[in-house]
């Protein structure tokens, strides 16, 4: 998808009728990139289009529309007054099921995320109709801790969206930068025996061109997914929920990590650090 900057109700109605053609088609499951709500390259814009959860009829709209079809979408978030985050939202049967709030926000560069939201604290894995999942926004993937905790939270299924620009040129077609994000989907699918599902936007905003190629990765490393670097796509992948007992009696990550061994080993990390 390539959102409209700052306008909201534009951006709603398209999703909206993404929501409802994916639906028709059998999906059960539709991911949005990061921001699609509103697009990103915000700055002064955040205080406008942020929305609070708890009176927002474009976040009613939205939940009534998951009646349907489970939704992930990105948008911003108003926690508290005047407190802003780049958020994700998992709705299923008209209800908030999970939000995540970004923590990882890029600052070098084209990027100034930390000048106008807050920061997230958190990864957690939750429940849906599907499994455990977990959320995470752009940069977020791009740490190993983030997926690790997901994965050490019983997550199988892995939703990444995304807001990438496309930069540098490779031998193959495409963006250079798109060869990273992939590296990142399979090995995590692998590691962490778990779906990854990466959704990249597309388009220009603001001088920046966006460098789609969304992907899906099965929990034994192999590609599902490749969708185009241009154009708006509704792409539509089938997700076998019986790979992931199939890849992780074979690969036994699951079975032989040791949370506690990490959670010990890292607050002597952290106690060094601070002395």
């Amino acid at each position: 998808m390539a959102p409209r900057l700052g306008d909201v109700e534009s951006n709603l109605t398209r999703h909206l009728r993404f929501i409802e053609t994916a639906r028709k088609k059998g999906a059960e499951l539709v991911v949005f990139p990061e921001l699609s709500l509103t697009g990103y390259t915000l700055m002064d814009l955040v205080p406008e289009v942020a929305i609070d959860l708890s009176k927002s009829p474009v976040m009613d709209k939205l939940r009534s529309a998951s009646r349907g079809v489970d939704v992930v979408f990105g948008f911003m978030a108003e926690t508290s007054k005047g407190i802003f985050h780049n958020a994700a939202a998992y709705l299923s049967g008209g209800e908030i099921v999970h939000l995540h709030r970004k923590v990882f926000l890029p600052t070098g560069g084209m990027f100034d995320e930390a000048k106008f939201f807050a920061r997230g604290r958190d990864f957690a894995a939750f429940d849906t109709r599907f499994g455990r999942a977990g959320v995470m926004i752009c940069r977020d993937f791009l740490s190993l801790a983030s997926s690790y905790l997901l994965f050490a939270g019983g997550a199988e299924v892995i939703i990444v969206i995304s807001a990438a620009p496309g930069r540098g040129m490779s031998e193959e077609p495409g963006f250079a930068t798109t060869r990273m994000w992939e590296l990142m989907g399979e090995a995590v699918s692998f590691f962490c025996t778990s779906f990854v599902i990466y959704c990249n936007r597309v388009g220009f905003e603001d001088g920046k061109v966006f460098a789609g190629g969304s992907f899906v990765f099965s929990p034994s490393g192999k590609p599902l997914l490749k969708a185009p670097e241009t154009g708006e796509e509704l792409a539509i992948v089938d997700l076998d929920l019986s790979e992931i007992r199939r890849a992780r009696q074979r690969w036994t990550f699951k079975r032989d990590d040791l949370p506690e061994l990490i959670y010990h080993s890292l607050g002597r990390v952290v106690r060094g650090n601070e002395d």
